[in-house]
């Protein structure tokens, strides 16, 4: 098996440059140990879930169904494109002989529409009326566009631009020879990889299956039913954002609602699913100094890994494997989940569905306004908003509040800038950024 390793602007803790966010793939799984209390690289971090999560088993399927999914063969043209000369333009078919005088008048002798064909030969002064698509007739080897004539009665027309051989005409194989290399497998199929399959009669390509991923929110205090609040709850909101974000990725949702602090609950739901998806992510219960149900059902059940990992925010992660399904567990704090998410999660669930490029778009910014922070050993991960200047270069902003609770300017973000462990960064310097989308 080949693997992809994946640029992108994830630095250590002590160091800004661009960093691969995989490992050496290894088809060995990790060993995973149960309670890890010290504070784990970035880059270590996605380097162990990247590993231990490997694209799923290619299936055959409809093309109808096929947009989205990652081909899991290179695909190999069968047939040619097109399949027959015929005209880029509606006109009139003719011999280039006799178009070396002009104006002149020429006999048309039949008239050809798309999917229509001619046995008629064309001869010495004949023209064939012809439509955009139409196979050449036997016997012409060029058009005249309609623009450049002009009807004369019935039968006859007057041609007043000439043409030389092959003007106007689309030559059989033009696009598509057979044996050409068409798409290499790890290629997205977009709109126009769907043309092409169509047209080449791929009609079950060969590709990765979008991954199912079972989302869920844990605690006693969400409520998402809409009714008025009671003193200590608040309005479950994280599972909306990742059922959001993992349709957008491509991934088929299955939403497992809010789960209650009670283990025997936990622990069904959890075993139910794992029985019918490729990847659980849960939000909530993560952190190190929390007694949670999430972390003693997953410790008991699970293959897991707690992991204080070397940003801010989004420092408590989990990761393992329940009956063999991947689980990520990303901490309950709004901000801190979109951020775990984005960094560790959806390269994984990317890879699982076989792409190429894991993580999202990264490009290194202008800071329009110093980015300030103290050492402390963690990757600073800021949200920004991110303009194209006339210079042809990103410019960024930060976004309001950096709270870990602060959603609602996280919101306004379109990047995230990696700010390693130091003294910030001023003001008109450079910033690396990650995409929120794409």
């Amino acid at each position: 098996m080949s693997h992809v390793c994946q640029r992108a602007v994830y630095p250590s803790a002590g160091n800004a440059v661009c960093t691969d966010i995989g490992p050496v793939w290894r088809q060995q799984r990790p060993n995973l140990t149960r309670y890890r209390a010290r504070v784990t690289p970035l880059t270590d971090a996605q380097s162990l879930v990247l590993s231990a999560c490997s694209p799923l088993d290619p299936v055959e399927v409809d093309l109808t169904a096929a947009a989205g999914l990652v081909l899991a063969a290179d695909v190999v043209a069968a047939e040619q494109v097109p399949p027959f000369a015929n005209t880029a333009v509606d006109g009139y078919a003719v011999r280039a002989a006799d178009m070396a005088t002009v104006p002149v008048e020429l006999e048309v002798v039949d008239e050809v529409a798309a999917g229509a064909t001619t046995d008629r030969v064309i001869g010495a002064g004949e023209a064939i009326r012809i439509m955009t698509g139409a196979p050449m007739p036997p016997g012409a080897d060029a058009v005249v566009m309609v623009e450049d004539s002009e009807r004369v009665g019935d039968d006859r027309v007057r041609l007043i631009r000439s043409v030389e051989a092959g003007a106007a005409v689309r030559g059989a194989g033009d696009d598509v020879q057979p044996g050409d290399l068409l798409f290499e497998a790890g290629t997205v199929i977009r709109p126009a990889v769907l043309a092409v399959l169509a047209s080449v009669n791929v009609r079950r390509p060969l590709v990765h299956p979008r991954v199912r991923v079972a989302v869920l929110s844990t605690g006693d205090e969400l409520v998402d039913d809409g009714s008025p609040l009671r003193p200590g709850q608040i309005r479950e909101s994280n599972r909306t954002m990742l059922v959001a974000l993992l349709d957008d990725l491509g991934c088929d949702v299955v939403d497992l609602g809010i789960v209650p602090d009670h283990e025997a609950e936990l622990e069904r739901v959890l075993r139910a699913a794992a029985s019918g998806v490729d990847a659980i992510v849960s939000s909530g219960g993560v952190s190190m100094g929390d007694y949670d149900v999430v972390k003693a059902v997953l410790g008991r059940i699970a293959d897991m890994q707690w992991m204080q990992i070397a940003i801010k925010p989004a420092k408590p992660f989990a990761f393992g494997r329940l009956d063999g399904v991947p689980i990520f567990g990303l901490p309950g704090n709004p901000v801190s989940s979109l951020v775990s998410f984005e960094m560790l999660a959806l390269p994984a669930l990317r890879r699982m569905m076989g792409h190429r490029r894991l993580a999202r778009p990264s490009v290194v910014a202008v800071a329009d306004h110093g980015f300030d922070r103290r050492p402390d050993g963690k990757v600073h991960l800021v949200r920004v908003t991110v303009e194209w200047h006339d210079d042809g270069r990103a410019h960024v902003l930060p976004v309001g509040a950096q709270g870990s609770h602060q959603l609602a300017a996280t919101a306004l973000a379109d990047a995230i800038a990696v700010l390693p462990d130091g003294d910030g960064v001023p003001a008109g310097a450079e910033v690396a950024i990650v995409m929120l989308s794409g």
